[in-house]
């Protein structure tokens, strides 16, 4: 491909900006298109960093940040990596959500992102490939916008879910930022604000359901895996009336994976093992109440459930260990509103003596007495001071996982549950916690933040070439994610660190990569899958431009 001066400064793949050398300025025709000072990359992370921190607000930062992003990916990574805990709330959850309830207004370029409308199918296959542009794809993150977060319907300006997940892939396992692509399908949206609102960047009715869109999706899934034969494809914040199909539809076929089911489903029972490391107990003895039985929720038991299953325990002896409690309260099997998902952990009325009084948390917990409590209620507060104090008084080390994010929904705070229980608790949070004093012990709190697991996960399932992601691999990300959890030391977290990221993404990835090279699911041979792994990883440093063409 020829390039023009012009467009190689504009290129993020190619850009160097101040850091092209005298001899490329020469030979690429840049002289009097940069300053003439010449910079290293060191000397540009210092500048752009200092930069950042002048900004008055984090959705300011990270609108400084995807300005850089657009422009040098190299610049960019490199900053990232030398600042992840600071950054991933930036450019990841909780930033992100103000971000995509204010995308359109905000929105000054694409961020090689692809928009792909239900009303302009025809355009999906020329759209992926001037997006691609003649890359290597390999990984796609997916969102039709339906279940962001814990904020809900945001149609097109759900794009920057896909893209902030891409970027922390790269930033944590080093996935190559040239062969990856954030893809939104943009079925419409029920936010009658967005509808209303001049500048709403995406189609403008309501969202289409049932026949219509499945054919949507499936055009678009043939397509993507018809141009890009090694890809991995991530679904992200699809909605609940969706996301189980299109999963259970694809994942026997292609690689593929959904973050919110499955992903959160890892991270909790990655933090599992951390606690039973910690508290010397087994899984299979634990009674697991999950509190909010959406995507996330029932996604999440059916992980933790087929890891019981996976350790030997038989079907019907391992649902009696699980309780969903929703917005009616605990689930029975006679509710005519339960989703698929939902309908293999509804329990029986019978059970119960009181059940038709088991409407409320309280009551459920009062009734089961959980050794598990996990929320994805979005439903803040709700882990109250009676129901922790009560789950306490029956199992010596409680673990109470509250995972809604951004900040505001949580289900409680990590102080609360520590002094509630006078210490007893095993706590993670789905956002970032500070460590909590409390009679002379520092309690380290872990955070069940999916990119603790996502980014090693795609990195181990790509680097082994696997021709399918199951649920052994899954397994085996958990074991070693829950592994790294020191249980000797006192108020030793769950869950590894996130400033450690980038060294138990690998830990994850070889896991990952062993166990589909051991179940032969691995296209190309392997021999070593650890030299597997670190040769498929990108490092952002400025490399010597080959094969370049530039227009004189």
């Amino acid at each position: 491909m020829k390039y023009t001066p012009e467009q190689l400064i504009h290129d993020p793949f190619l850009n160097k900006g101040t850091a092209f050398t005298a001899a490329e300025r020469a030979q690429y025709g840049l002289n009097g298109l940069l300053p003439s000072a010449i910079q290293t990359l060191d000397q540009q992370v210092t500048q752009a960093y200092a930069q950042l921190q002048s900004k008055p607000t984090d959705l300011a930062k990270r609108q400084f940040l995807m300005q850089l992003f657009n422009v040098n990916h190299v610049l960019f990574y490199k900053l990232f990596s030398e600042h992840i805990v600071e950054f991933m709330p930036i450019v990841y959850d909780p930033t992100i959500a103000d971000f995509i309830e204010n995308y359109s207004a905000l929105f000054l370029e694409p961020q090689n992102a692809t928009y792909l409308s239900i009303d302009a199918q025809a355009d999906i296959e020329s759209a992926l490939r001037n997006s691609a542009n003649g890359r290597d794809i390999r990984l796609i993150v997916v969102t039709d916008g339906e279940g962001i977060l814990g904020i809900g319907d945001w149609g097109t300006q759900g794009v920057d879910i896909a893209v902030g997940k891409l970027m922390v892939y790269t930033a944590a396992a080093g996935i190559d930022p040239s062969q990856v692509l954030p893809v939104v399908l943009d079925a419409g949206t029920n936010r009658q604000e967005l509808l209303a609102d001049d500048l709403y960047l995406g189609v403008r009715h309501e969202r289409v359901y049932g026949e219509a869109y499945h054919a949507f999706v499936d055009k678009f899934v043939a397509t993507a895996e018809q141009l890009f034969p090694h890809l991995y494809l991530h679904f992200e914040d699809f909605g609940r009336a969706n996301a189980a199909d299109i999963l259970n539809q694809y994942k026997d076929q292609i690689t593929t994976f959904n973050d919110d089911i499955q992903g959160t489903g890892i991270i909790v029972l990655a933090g599992l093992f951390g606690a039973m490391n910690i508290s010397k107990q087994k899984l299979t003895d634990q009674v697991y109440m999950s509190f909010g039985a959406g995507t996330a929720g029932a996604g999440i038991a059916q992980r933790v459930y087929d890891e019981f299953l996976q350790q030997g325990m038989a079907p019907a002896e391992a649902k009696q260990h699980f309780y969903l409690v929703d917005k009616q309260g605990l689930l029975f099997d006679d509710d005519p509103t339960l989703t698929p998902a939902q309908k293999p952990f509804a329990r029986k009325r019978s059970e119960f003596a009181n059940a038709d009084a088991l409407t409320s948390l309280e009551a459920a917990v009062k009734a089961v007495h959980p050794t598990v409590l996990v929320g994805t209620s979005t439903q803040p507060g709700t882990f109250t001071q009676p129901i922790v104090e009560e789950m306490a008084a029956h199992t010596e080390r409680p673990i109470i996982f509250p995972l809604s994010n951004p900040t505001k929904l949580a289900e409680a705070k990590a102080e609360d549950l520590i002094k509630w229980t006078a210490g007893r608790a095993l706590v993670a949070t789905g956002i970032p916690a500070a460590d909590v004093d409390y009679n002379g012990v520092t309690y380290a709190i872990g955070q069940a933040n999916n990119a603790l697991v996502y980014p090693g996960l795609g990195l181990g399932t790509i680097a082994a070439t696997s021709k399918l992601l199951t649920d052994a691999m899954i397994s085996a990300a958990a074991h070693s994610l829950g592994g790294l959890v020191d249980p000797d030391q006192a108020g030793a977290a769950v869950l590894p660190p996130v400033s450690k990221l980038d060294q138990f993404s690998k830990t994850v990835a070889i896991a990952v990569a062993k166990q589909a090279v051991a179940d032969g699911l691995n296209e190309a041979p392997i021999a070593d899958v650890a030299k597997a792994v670190a040769a498929t990883q990108w490092t952002p440093a400025y490399r010597e431009l080959t094969e370049i063409e530039v227009e004189g």
